[in-house]
């Protein structure tokens, strides 16, 4: 297990701008850009999916939990170290991929995603090279059966719709799904299908605190699926979910959504003591 595991994830919105240039409609204005962009891809598709394809989705927000690995009695434990959206409000998308990528060439940590393989990191490497970004390091660590490209190595990238799907041999279930089975906070009041209502608003805020509690769900998720196979033992997954659990408790006394999502927690945990 490497020292340093990032667990993240994004959120997006039509790339307009790409959508003119691709309907050959420069005069349409974003809104209208958007929506003959879904308009095109539901005609493509023969009216079974509006989904822009990744290339033509625009990164407003990427979160992220970063853990720690240390050494315990008990074997390893995850040390919950930041819970938190990249740059700030002010931030364009540029800035932002920079910021990721800037981080594998640094560190070359351990990311966990939901979905990453199929949406978030196709979606990421399209956009670091609409901007002209270059990660070498991406492409440079590991060894031909693990690396960050790889599909069944997990040592760079655990995308756990696939793991927890035994890479599509059972049916892949949503996060939120997968969450409340677990009793874990999954979707509260905001879904992805809100974002781009929410980005148009300008209400960057709402969409970077609704990508950090995704990333809560997430971690929760992952730290079961340690403990399921053994990365974690009992002792020091207890600690880990105790670790977690008192990072959010403190973040929730300035931060409304974390208080939102542990309060989520909670009520979920008292149901199942109840059952």
């Amino acid at each position: 297990m490497r020292r340093d595991i990032i667990v993240f994830d994004i959120e997006t919105v039509a790339d307009a701008a790409a959508s003119r240039r691709t309907l050959g409609l420069p005069n349409l204005t974003d809104t209208e850009a958007r929506d003959a962009l879904s308009d095109y891809f539901l005609e493509k598709t023969d009216g079974r999916n509006d989904f822009p394809r990744q290339p033509f989705h625009q990164v407003v927000a990427i979160a992220y939990a970063h853990f720690c690995v240390e050494s315990g009695e008990n074997g390893v434990e995850l040390i919950v170290k930041k819970i938190a959206a990249g740059g700030d409000e002010a931030s364009d998308e540029h800035a932002l991929l920079q910021g990721f990528f800037h981080l594998i060439e640094k560190r070359a940590p351990t990311l966990v995603t939901f979905n990453g393989r199929g949406f978030d990191v196709p979606v990421m490497k399209y956009r670091a090279m609409v901007h002209g970004i270059s990660t070498p390091r991406w492409f440079s660590e590991g060894d031909k059966w693990n690396n960050y490209d790889s599909r069944y190595g997990k040592d760079y990238h655990l995308d756990l719709l696939e793991a927890l799907s035994d890479y599509g041999a059972s049916a892949r279930c949503s996060m939120h799904e997968i969450a409340t089975v677990f009793g874990v906070p999954g979707k509260l009041d905001v879904a992805g299908d809100n974002v781009r209502a929410m980005f148009e608003n300008n209400e960057l805020a709402a969409i970077r605190n609704y990508c950090e509690t995704d990333v809560c769900t997430t971690a929760l998720i992952y730290l079961r699926w340690q403990y399921f196979n053994g990365s974690l033992s009992e002792p020091a997954y207890a600690r880990t979910m105790l670790g977690l659990r008192n990072y959010i408790q403190e973040e929730s006394n300035t931060r409304s959504h974390m208080k939102a999502f542990l309060e989520a927690w909670d009520a979920f945990t008292e149901t199942k003591e109840k059952s």
